[in-house]
Parts: C-alpha cells; sequence; structure tokens
C-alpha cells in the first residue's frame, strides 16, 4: 500500500492559493481513483482506492500547513506503513511555476509544513514531490504570496503541473521513486 499526502490549508479561504497546489493534486487523484474524502481516524481526510492493482490511500492533513507533522505521523500509524512508503506532495517557492521535483529527502527548503514532518517522524528520508509556485513577492511578503491565487497568465503551467505530479505519484506508487525520479524529473 503507499500513502499519498498532500499539503495544505483546509477551508475555503485557502481553495485555489498557491500553498494548497498539494491538496490540488491529491483532489485530482481522488477524482481518477474514483474515491471521495471523509474523515479520517485522525487529524486528516482520507481517500481510498486502486490503481493498476495496487491499493494508494490518499491524506488532506485537517491541521494547519505548519502542524502537518502530526497528520503524517498518525496516517503512518493508522495504516501501518512505512515512510518510505508514503509520497509528501507540497507547494515550493523555490521553483518556477509549471516545474516539479521527485526526490527521496532532504531538507525542508523552508517550508514550515515538511519541516514540521522532518520533526515529528524524526527524518528527512522520505519521499516527496515538490511543485513549483513561483516566488514573485517582494521581501517580507512570502505569506500573502504563498496564500493568493494563482495568476490568470500562469492557470495552464499550474494545470499542466498539477496533472505531471499526479502522473509522477501513480508512478511512484507503480514503479518506485528512483524510476519514476528518472522519468519526472
Amino acid at each position: 500500500m503507499s500513502i499519498i499526502v498532500g499539503l495544505g490549508n483546509v477551508g475555503q479561504e485557502y481553495d485555489g492559493t498557491r500553498h494548497n497546489i498539494g491538496f490540488d493534486v491529491v483532489d485530482l487523484l481522488a477524482k481518477t481513483l474514483s474515491a471521495d474524502f471523509k474523515t479520517g481516524n485522525g487529524p486528516f481526510l482520507v481517500a481510498e482506492g486502486r490503481h493498476k492493482g495496487r491499493k494508494i490511500t490518499l491524506i488532506k492533513p485537517t491541521t494547519y500547513m505548519n502542524r502537518s507533522g502530526t497528520a503524517v505521523k498518525k496516517a503512518l500509524a493508522k495504516y501501518n506503513a512505512d515512510k518510505n512508503d508514503c509520497l509528501i506532495i507540497y507547494d515550493d517557492l523555490n521553483l518556477p511555476v509549471g516545474i516539479t521535483r521527485m526526490k527521496p529527502g532532504g531538507s525542508d527548503g523552508g517550508h514550515n509544513g515538511i519541516a514540521d514532518i522532518n520533526e515529528k517522524l524524526g527524518s528527512r528520508d522520505y519521499p516527496r514531490l515538490r511543485v513549483g509556485i513561483g516566488n514573485d513577492f517582494k521581501r517580507g511578503k512570502q505569506i500573502d504570496f504563498v496564500l493568493s491565487p494563482f495568476d490568470k497568465s500562469e492557470m495552464e503551467e499550474v494545470e499542466a503541473s498539477i496533472q505531471k505530479a499526479h502522473d509522477a505519484a501513480l508512478a511512484f506508487v507503480n514503479i518506485g521513486i528512483e524510476r519514476a525520479m528518472n522519468f519526472f524529473n
């Protein structure tokens, strides 16, 4: 079984914002799997389905972004899953809009949700998929930027990157991180 976690903030006021692109990816995955999100046994929403015979559990933390580690740790415990079978999908300021990067671990890169996951899991070594949101903001305006919607001029690239992240996540499930990285990085 694979667990795919999309990071974001719950609430309508955050729908469509740059910080919620992880939610957008797992929402598309849920549609592909014909799975509906429901309240999980922990601080998360869960949807379950199968792809090519493999069971996939989708997770959307119901904590705020900077407390994502609590939801991830509880989901891994609930499903008796190893951190290496869990792919975390999140927004990344260090990548331009339209770019995705998969990697087997690493630093938090300044992302508070990833920093909390690193702390709660006691490790930086778990699969992750970064989705670029750009960094076109004035000094001191990072929070406003990540909580803002994408510009209309960016939407074609955003939709393409959500689809690419969706495809990369399914490849992670079916062929593993190393081979998926070769195809999608």
